[in-house]
């Protein structure tokens, strides 16, 4: 059995799709300095909130297009999966 074919599992991109917007929003807070913001709720819930659940999607798009180039169509979908907590919170927020 290859790598491929062990990685290729839906809990594996399950587990990357919840981990990873998590890991890239703490990234994009550190570089605005946007702790001092969300730590005094001196935001709106409609504009900070929605664009760093929206940014943190990105890499998981980005792993889903390429876990789908190279025919890993499990992992590909369990990525997706794990992503629509973040997209559906995103979605809600706006409104």
């Amino acid at each position: 059995m290859s790598f491929k074919e062990r990685i290729d599992r839906y809990w594996v991109g399950i587990v990357i799709g919840l981990a990873l917007p998590a890991i890239f929003g703490l990234l994009y807070i550190n570089a605005n300095n946007l702790w001092y913001a969300l730590s005094t709720f001196q935001f709106e819930m409609g504009s900070v909130l929605n664009k760093l659940l929206l940014v943190s999607v990105f890499p998981d798009l980005a792993l889903i297009f390429v876990f789908y180039t190279t025919d890993t169509w499990r992992l590909s979908k369990g990525v997706l999966i794990g992503a629509l907590p973040y997209i559906l919170t995103s979605i809600l927020v706006s409104f």
